[in-house]
């Protein structure tokens, strides 16, 4: 008799999951039936575009709920409206629903829950507070609630107002929700105990005042919730059953299950689970930083290709599929550590590999003049498409006598083991023929500005001597057909593996190479790509169609990355 397969056996069949602690706490809730299904959240603040260190926690929230059957919130935490605006909240919602596309969406609940559409709940929990003596509006200014907080070995002081009785406290929250005290005169705050060893347990702010207008609410609320008051009760107000945070909120727990035990809220209540956050190699992924790079015009958007964004991947060429295998791939733990930026790169190319179409481009052309070619005659020869793919095909390019090669491909003096072009040498054009080098052209300054070639007529396959060997083979486009490109090459934006780290500024480590652009010779069918649109040019790396640039602008193509890790090079030099 066959059996019903475990939720692990179930999750597994996805291809795209590994096991972990998360998800055995999940799988041994399930089996011991504290919950009949799982629901988890994703709750970013709306104060910036999402990056790759999201991407984690959507991967794993996401991942959870297609594994386990259940669903995931995309929940905005929209409680700070200074920082917030709806250009995020757009963003986010692009973002997510691209990363997990065609993957697990059905598992993403239809509708977007926003903290501020529990405002007057939360208000109400707060009056319960107050009412049961557990709250207390503070009037110390942000200065002095700080002086008296303590530190980690030392106690804090208690406010002098945290005596006042439920009546004084509840008048005094109720003319904070109408407006009549300014910004940051009055706090409530939760009366906990000023002598914890967890600094966050010392009577903390569960309200501010901020007369501040809301991208949803307008100017309705001048006092907003505090993230650690808002988040475990919007949890609750879902039904979320595991709430999964990153490990620096490990010490916030013990306020989040306090908040839920000292309410009246649904049972079972949600519980929180922390991970490690991502930290990349070569980025930084703090959006207060990435915000100051936007602002001071160091990139030229959230969107910059050079970005550690979901929106600057995507621009770049980066496949949501290269990113989830990211995630899968560095797992799930509970200690911090720095992430070999190569893991990412490694999951770029594995994925471009197998799906890009080959093209032919020369990025720093040197026309090559075949001088035994006919004038008047052109061909198009055959060209695979990609040889990862049997279906892919074979396209036809257009040939002729004048043609354009790498400019790096040709050495007038030629190091040890150069098997490129040179001086008297040979050189095979990739799927035409093996050309020798006759004559170099130089103009008035020495500098070289062609190549006379003569081809060997037979070398093409199918010719007689299409089986003759030779050591270097080439990329080339027809000059009489070239379709003319931008081409930005873009690199990693620092130099240092951890710019946090830095002696001085992190700023003080962006890389000047980050981005180069240079005007390319590509074969006729480039003309013809869309936008985002990704391909191999043969030799060079993967690139994609600047989604980006303005139509009737021509052609861009952005460098989605190398076809090998240049910098394992530099490193070992």
């Amino acid at each position: 008799m066959a059996t019903e397969p475990s939720h692990a056996e179930q999750g597994n069949h996805s291809g795209e999951t590994s096991r972990d602690f998360i998800r055995d706490i999940v799988m041994s809730d399930l089996e011991a039936g504290r919950h009949q299904s799982i629901l988890t959240r994703f709750p970013p603040e709306p104060n910036g575009y999402l990056h790759i260190g999201h991407a984690k926690s959507i991967c794993l929230n996401i991942g959870i709920a297609k594994e386990f059957k259940g669903m995931c919130n995309l929940r905005m935490d929209d409680t700070n409206p200074v920082k917030e605006e709806v250009e995020y909240v757009e963003s986010i919602k692009r973002d997510v629903r691209w990363l997990i596309e065609a993957w697990a969406d059905t598992h993403l609940t239809s509708g977007v829950f926003f903290a501020s559409d529990y405002f007057e709940a939360l208000y109400g929990y707060a009056v319960k507070l107050i009412e049961a003596g557990k709250a207390f509006v503070c009037d110390l200014t942000p200065e002095e609630f700080m002086a008296q907080r303590g530190t980690p070995t030392q106690p804090g002081q208690l406010s002098p107002f945290r005596d006042r009785s439920v009546g004084q406290n509840l008048d005094l929250f109720h003319r904070m929700r109408a407006g009549e005290f300014p910004d940051a005169a009055r706090t409530l705050r939760a009366k906990i105990d000023m002598a914890s060893p967890n600094i966050h347990m010392r009577d903390p702010a569960l309200y501010r005042i901020r007369h501040a207008d809301h991208h949803r609410t307008g100017s309705d609320w001048p006092i907003y919730p505090t993230y650690d008051y808002a988040h475990c009760l919007s949890d609750s107000a879902e039904g979320i059953t595991h709430s999964l945070c990153t490990l620096e909120f490990e010490v916030h727990r013990p306020l989040y299950d306090w908040i839920l035990d000292n309410l009246p809220v649904p049972q079972p209540r949600p519980h929180q689970y922390e991970f490690a956050r991502l930290k990349l190699g070569f980025t930084v992924l703090s959006k207060r930083k990435l915000l100051q790079l936007v602002k001071d015009g160091r990139v030229s958007g959230w969107d910059d290709p050079r970005m550690p964004t979901v929106s600057g991947l995507r621009r770049r060429g980066v496949t949501a599929e290269a990113i989830r295998e990211f995630c899968r791939a560095i797992g799930v733990t509970k200690y911090n550590g720095l992430t070999d930026v190569a893991l990412l790169e490694h999951a770029i190319r594995n994925d471009l590999n197998k799906k890009a179409l080959r093209r032919l481009a020369v990025l720093r052309p040197l026309k090559v003049i075949l001088t035994n070619y006919p004038e008047d005659r052109s061909e198009m020869v055959s060209a695979v498409n990609n040889p990862e793919d049997p279906n892919a095909g074979t396209r036809e390019v257009p040939f002729c006598r004048e043609i354009y090669i790498e400019r790096e491909d040709f050495e007038e003096v030629p190091p040890p083991k150069y098997y490129r072009l040179k001086p008297g040498g040979d050189v095979r054009l990739k799927y035409a023929y093996i050309i020798h080098c006759d004559e170099v052209v130089k103009d008035d300054a020495g500098n070289v500005v062609a190549l006379k070639c003569t081809a060997d007529l037979e070398s093409k396959q199918g010719g007689a001597n299409a089986g003759r060997k030779v050591k270097g083979t080439i990329h080339w486009v027809s000059a009489a057909q070239a379709v003319d490109a931008e081409v930005r090459l873009y690199d990693r934006l620092f130099t240092v593996e951890d710019p946090d780290a830095s002696d001085g500024a992190f700023e003080d480590t962006l890389n000047p190479g980050s981005l180069e652009t240079v005007q390319a010779k590509c074969e006729p069918s480039l003309s013809e790509a869309g936008k985002g649109q990704s391909m191999q040019f043969e030799r060079l790396g993967y690139f994609c169609v600047d989604s980006g640039t303005a139509q009737g602008t021509g052609v861009v193509f952005n460098r989605t990355i190398t076809l090998r890790d240049t910098w394992a090079k530099l490193a070992k030099k």
